[in-house]
This record gives structure tokens, sequence and C-alpha cells, in this order.
């Protein structure tokens, strides 16, 4: 990711990067060690993203939004709202009514986290994203505070009752994002987003760079 945004420039189509990790706690640019309570025998990653302490794991979606600020004509604040409304609008096509709080930036369903997230921004292009729980061990939270709040309940979308695989849910969530970043309204663009399965690697212009794309081992 780093690499990707350091050499972009503004010819650079944005991309979307969507991968699934083994087990890892990801701790923020300002993380606190305090939050890490019993992290045993799980690696934890220091990252240069924003916020604390969370973790990845196998049944849950990762996407790095690696995009000009520039091209969405989104300030910071308002490309975190559109990246709530998209996750909130998924889990409304299955039912399930989540919220935003403006004071802890993620999507929760009547409390309980189902998806984090984290930016960094450079020379305004972003990197890093989000995170949406699907099919996971849950365990592996209750030994950290996430995102820095001790005791937050965190839950997925296989309990609230959605049912659909996760590539579905990846590739609905392809959609929302698209939506609410304006892509979808623009055209010239919108009919170019490609997709490469094996990969899972998304672009927002006409190219998948494979070379790109990042060993989830080594991505936090």
């Amino acid at each position: 990711m780093q690499d990707f945004t350091n050499q972009r420039t503004p010819d650079t189509p944005s991309e979307l990067w969507v991968v699934e990790h083994p087990p890892v706690y990801t701790q923020g640019q300002a993380g606190k060690a305090e939050h890490l309570l019993d992290p045993g025998d799980i690696p934890v990653i220091q990252t240069d993203r924003g916020g604390q302490v969370t973790y990845h794991g196998p049944g849950q979606i990762v996407i790095y939004l690696l995009l000009s600020l520039r091209e969405t004509g989104l300030g910071v604040r308002a490309l975190v709202s559109a990246m709530e409304h998209s996750l909130i609008q998924l889990l409304a096509q299955h039912g399930v009514t989540a919220t935003a709080d403006p004071q802890a930036p993620g999507v929760y369903v009547q409390g309980a986290k189902i998806a984090a997230l984290g930016l960094r921004v450079r020379r305004g292009y972003t990197y890093h994203g989000l995170a949406l729980n699907i099919d996971m061990d849950l365990h592996p939270f209750t030994r950290i505070n996430p995102c820095g709040y001790p005791h937050l309940i965190v839950t997925q979308t296989k309990d609230q009752g959605i049912h659909a695989t996760q590539t579905t849910l990846t590739d609905q969530l392809i959609e929302q994002l698209k939506t609410h970043l304006g892509y979808q309204r623009r055209r010239n663009r919108s009919d170019y987003i490609s997709e490469q399965r094996h990969l899972r690697g998304y672009t927002l212009d006409n190219q998948v760079n494979p070379s790109s794309l990042c060993d989830p081992r080594h991505t936090s």
C-alpha cells in the first residue's frame, strides 16, 4: 500500500484491494499498549493508520481504499462517512439495521461493532481502509480493547442472521462503495471497474495490476 501510494501519479487509477488476513493484531500509529490485554501467540503489527488496535483474521472482509481525494471530491471526514454508509446500506440489503457513531468511527448493530475503519492520507491519497466481520472466530477480540474501547462487544454478519457468502457480500460492498464514492455517477469511469476473482483485486479504472496486490501476510 505504501509503495503504491508513494509511487502513484495523478494518472494512476485508484484501486480497491480486497484481502483476507491470517490471524493478526494491527496497532494504529498512536495505538496504546494498554489496549493489548493478552495477545498471546497472535502477532502484533505496528501500522501507520489512524486508530487503536484491532484484529484481523479468516472470515473477515478487508478492503484497502487506495484513492485520490481530489478525484473523489471528498474530504477525509466525508470519505469516512461514505465508507460507513456503504457498510450500513449493505447490511440494510440483508435486513439488518446498523448505525455509525461520530465519536467512534465504525459501524454498529445495537451497540456491537461489526465493521472497523482506519485510514492514512499521504500527498492527497488514501490507504488502509475497512474490515467487515463475516464468519470468523471472534474470541481474539476479547484479548484486546477493540479500537481502544474496553468491553466493546463485537459481532459479525453470520450472528446477525445474514447467510450470504463472503464472496457475495464482498461484491455487494464493492458496488456500495462505488456508489457512495461517486464512481457510479461518472459514466466515463463507472463501466471500467475490473475484477480478477483469484486476486480479489478491483480498480476504479480499466485495469487490474496483479503485481501491486498485496500479500495479506505482510499488509496491515
